[in-house]
């Protein structure tokens, strides 16, 4: 199949999970509502500059706005007996995941660009390269949305069990990627550990863009970012392929 015929299949499914899924209160709940309130209950009665933390709250939001979507398309369809349906396309798996890619990637820099337009409008945050922000954004959206697709990889019909397993592997990485402390603040053990998390570069991207300096290179961060994305989609797709004739 052509590339131009795959590429425009995927952003047909794209599309159709745009419409469908969005709106789900898992959605809504897991991209939304809780990174609001996780943000709120780290700045209640702290002495922290709002301006500082909206590095980090733009990429946690980006974080759980992206993975929100993919963990919930795969295990409603097979769940609502549609997934056969859209096997039986002449899309190729890859394509057909590409798209709930894309549809995770669209909806999570959409509402990350709220806390972006909130922290310079009122925050006062301070956005310096406004080009290093948005590719450091769009990356991180694919990275993430990517691990949302593989999050929905098991072989069950139930989107609870996939909700659960989402918020297992997702709220650690939140807490080990110095989204709201600097790297540099985390100490020698934190920084060790927030190696293993993409979110830890896409912050770091973040922070570069509002305070012009990076902790690590940002050729590195990039490199890292897209390197995870690229480990996501390889393993997703291999994981849905090899769980086909069980969710059949």
């Amino acid at each position: 199949m052509r590339w131009d015929r795959i590429w425009s299949g995927s952003l047909v499914v794209a599309e159709k999970n745009m419409r469908i899924y969005y709106l789900k209160a898992p959605v809504v709940i897991f991209g939304v509502i809780l990174p609001f309130f996780l943000c709120l209950a780290f700045v209640l009665g702290r002495q922290i500059s709002l301006a500082t933390l909206v590095p980090g709250i733009i990429g946690m939001t980006l974080f759980f706005t992206s993975s929100s979507v993919g963990p919930l398309i795969t295990p409603w369809e097979r769940n609502a007996r549609t997934y056969e349906r859209l096997l039986s396309t002449p899309l190729p798996l890859p394509a057909i995941l590409l798209g709930d890619t894309l549809s995770g990637v669209l909806y999570g820099m959409a509402i990350s660009f709220l806390p972006v337009v909130v922290g310079v409008t009122v925050f006062g945050a301070s956005l310096r390269h406004i080009a290093l922000l948005l590719g450091g954004m769009l990356a991180g959206a694919f990275t993430f949305s990517a691990l949302g697709v593989l999050l929905s990889s098991p072989p069950t019909g139930a989107p609870s069990h996939i909700m659960m397993l989402s918020a297992l592997v997702r709220f650690p990485l939140v807490f080990l990627s110095g989204v709201f402390l600097p790297l540099e603040k985390l100490g020698q053990m934190g920084r060790i550990v927030a190696l293993i998390s993409p979110l830890t570069y896409v912050v770091d991207i973040t922070r570069a863009a509002f305070e012009g300096s990076s902790y690590y290179p940002l050729a590195i961060d990039f490199l890292l970012v897209v390197g995870y994305f690229w480990v996501f989609f390889y393993l997703a797709t291999y994981l849905h392929g090899k769980n086909l004739a069980r969710t059949l």
